[in-house]
């Protein structure tokens, strides 16, 4: 019997919520499909991380998954179905778990957002999301209660308006999905994981999330990790429409 297929959005650098992801579902027993784009970490403070996707797979070998990775530019509308049909061809079966992990992220507020960077966040964080969920969508074939969508999100607001409200528009997406999608057995579920840093923190903003979460550390991508890994279990199956939080508390 197959193991099966997850395919995970978002995956650029080894430190990343998306990487940490991939490697608990591998460990779970998921083949792993993934997608990365470099010109956005190029445009990140903290750049590229040369060599991440080999490093990623090599990390997924370890774990028993020979891993697929997908250079994919999301503001393209054309992308998504490109994703599913390279994913596809490689394993020869339809994804069973998709896990919406890429963002755009540039801070702005309502005074200085731009028109092109309120776009590129909506046709990344939104629209791409909406035909990533579209395609899996058309192109599940697995058994009823087998298929699961998780979207991360965010409840940034003030001085990050085109994240936050693209983010917004993503919940009421994937909410959708477990409704609209009921017929093929398929659960969706958005999981806001809080502040994880890593490497986009200042040391001052790192010190005020650890004072406000009554853990009194950040989130990493492994607390995030466990949480999208039920979700996709077959004991996760009853958790459906929901939007969860996963933040240690945070006030």
């Amino acid at each position: 019997m197959p193991r099966p297929l997850a395919l995970v959005t978002g995956v650029g650098r080894t430190v990343g919520i998306g990487a940490g992801i991939t490697r608990r579902l591998a460990e779970s027993g998921w083949d792993i499909a993934f997608t990365c784009w470099t010109p956005y970490d190029l445009r990140m403070e903290w750049g590229v991380e040369r060599g991440a996707a080999a490093a990623i797979q090599g990390d997924l070998a370890e774990r028993g998954t020979i891993a697929l990775a997908v250079e994919a530019d999301l503001a393209d509308p054309e992308a998504p179905g490109r994703v599913f049909d390279a994913v596809e061809e490689r394993y020869g079966r339809p994804v069973t778990a998709l896990v919406l992990c890429h963002c755009e992220s540039v801070d702005s507020g309502l005074l200085d957002t731009t028109l092109e960077s309120f776009d590129r966040h909506f046709a990344v964080n939104t629209r791409a999301s909406w035909l990533l969920i579209r395609e899996f969508g058309r192109r599940f074939t697995g058994a009823p209660g087998t298929g699961r969508i998780v979207a991360l999100t965010s409840d940034h607001t003030v001085g990050n308006l085109p994240y936050g409200a693209s983010k917004g528009a993503l919940d009421r997406i994937t909410l959708a999905a477990a409704r609209e999608l009921a017929h093929l057995g398929v659960t969706a579920n958005a999981v806001n994981p809080g502040p994880v840093d890593t490497g986009w923190m200042t040391a001052e903003l790192r010190e005020e999330m650890v004072r406000q979460t009554p853990l009194g550390r950040l989130g990493t991508p492994r607390d995030t990790a466990h949480l999208v890994d039920f979700l996709c279990s077959p004991e996760g199956q009853w958790v459906n429409g929901q939007l969860l939080m996963s933040n240690g508390g945070l006030a």
